[in-house]
């Protein structure tokens, strides 16, 4: 056991200090564990063919054994041949491929990660050290701020929390319409692999209960590849590469988990038409709840992470959050604090609900207040969430007990609202806060302080951005 982990630590570590070698070069990390991704899954059915006399899924002619031996510019060509062909097949390798192009031009480059996968028998490893190196590798992306993808990478201690609230139960279906990584589906599997022994039961958890949409490519073959090497969607990805919010919905599923992208649609996506939105809005995050919403059957649960305007925006917003509230038990918000996220200045919430029955009650956790995180120094560990856990009483939320008390603790985290003290509030709104700051905390140091003043910063862009947005359209009217 020691053996494998401290092997799993010095494969980690050597991919990584690869990634800063090719990082000198010009290549950055998004490039790099692309093009790792594709070279891996080559390298994966070779090992089928040797160790396991498999026949290759791959077409002759462009498998890892024709390329491995190959240098210079022919090794370059030769890939970048691979990589198109493989893009146009029709099955988990179109997926894993989908648009693959070669972002590592310099053939000595090329070979060394060539030469880092080679030297690794990847199969016999076990899945989980596959899929933890692999989500080590998504983690440092994530918090590359050049590359942006932070923004597909929700913290894991977040989705382990939201799981155990949530519990997602073997046989039922599993859905994330913005799915990055795969974080949310993969957290589902490992609490739903532990429920049976059933075969199965184990086979429609791995091939058909689990499904998720990403409109970006290089996160369809990121995400695809993280559950490919978990073992989940070996004959087909769950994944596909697809924009949620043009089309109802085809299927309805039993739980929805998500953390939909935050700011505004995607320049060149097309316009949203449809007939089956409780309301027309430009807002992105407006758009994916009423979408969420939609495609939950009766008795289907949801968690999503949602920005704070979307607890108090106006118009579009107040008429979604009352069909939330009439056609949807939301039951819980558990407010998040600033510093969890790779992209900074995030002010979130987690909304729980439950489709056809209507809310009576909101219980708030308060995880915001006097609470700091910041991804270097205090970064968020699964145990910071075990209070709101508890306080969520999975098991039976009729057992909660509020931990505030306006004479003996005004202070805690755990409140609950009626359906009547929320209806009442103006726009409906939902963002509700009782818990006084504490002034006496310590100073912040000078990179604490640069954080905040970060964060203040995108905050203040993001508000412009979004006013420019809304005179844009009034122009257009």
């Amino acid at each position: 056991m020691a053996n494998n982990l401290l092997k799993e630590q010095s494969l980690a570590n050597r991919i990584k200090s690869l990634a800063d070698t090719l990082a000198g070069q010009g290549i950055g990390f998004t490039d790099y564990i692309t093009q790792l991704t594709y070279l891996l899954f080559l390298k994966m059915d070779n090992e089928n063919v040797e160790i396991f006399e498999v026949e290759s899924a791959l077409p002759e002619g462009y498998q890892w054994k024709d390329l491995v031996e190959l240098v210079g510019l022919d090794l370059v060509a030769h890939y970048e041949q691979t990589l198109k062909i493989l893009s146009n097949q029709d099955n988990l390798i179109g997926t894993i491929f989908t648009k693959a192009q070669n972002k590592i031009d310099k053939p000595v480059y090329l070979k060394k990660v060539i030469n880092l996968i080679n030297n690794e028998n990847w199969l016999e490893m076990d899945r989980d050290v596959k899929g933890e190196i692999y989500e080590s590798i998504l983690e440092k992306n994530g918090q590359d701020k050049k590359s942006g993808a932070g923004q597909y990478f929700t913290p894991r201690p977040l989705i382990k929390a939201i799981i155990d609230c949530v519990r997602p139960q073997v046989g039922e279906t599993i859905c994330d319409p913005a799915c990055g990584t795969g974080g949310f589906l993969l957290a589902a599997y490992d609490y739903m692999k532990k429920q049976t022994s059933d075969k199965e039961k184990l086979e429609f958890l791995n091939n058909k209960a689990l499904h998720g949409v990403d409109n970006t490519p290089l996160v369809v073959t990121l995400a695809s590849m993280n559950l490919y090497l978990h073992g989940i969607g070996t004959e087909r990805s769950p994944i596909v590469c697809e924009d949620s919010l043009e089309k109802e919905p085809s299927t309805l599923v039993d739980v929805i988990l998500a953390n939909p992208p935050f700011g505004t649609r995607p320049s060149g996506s097309v316009d949203i038409n449809r007939n089956d939105f409780y309301v027309e809005t430009k807002n992105n995050q407006l758009n994916f709840l009423q979408h969420i919403m939609l495609m939950l059957k009766d008795g289907g649960r949801a968690a999503v992470v949602l920005p704070d305007n979307v607890l108090f925006e106006g118009n579009a917003g107040e008429t979604i959050r009352k069909r939330l509230l009439t056609d949807f038990n939301l039951h819980t918000i558990l407010r998040l604090p600033t510093g969890i996220f790779y992209a900074q200045g995030v002010k979130a919430n987690v909304l729980f609900f439950t489709k056809g029955q209507p809310t009576k009650e909101i219980w708030y956790y308060d995880y915001r207040t006097d609470v700091k995180h910041t991804l270097a120094t205090n970064k968020l560990e699964r145990h910071h969430l075990d209070d709101f856990v508890n306080c969520f009483c999975a098991d039976n939320i009729s057992n909660r007990v509020e931990t505030y008390n306006a004479e003996t603790n005004p202070n805690g985290r755990w409140r609950k609202f009626t359906y009547d003290e929320i209806i009442s509030r103006d726009k409906t709104s939902l963002d509700i806060t009782w818990m006084k700051k504490d002034d006496t905390q310590e100073d912040l140091s000078l990179a604490e302080l640069m954080t905040s003043i970060q964060e203040d910063s995108n905050n203040i862009s993001n508000a412009v951005a979004e006013l420019q947005n809304l005179l844009a359209n009034i122009e257009e009217e």
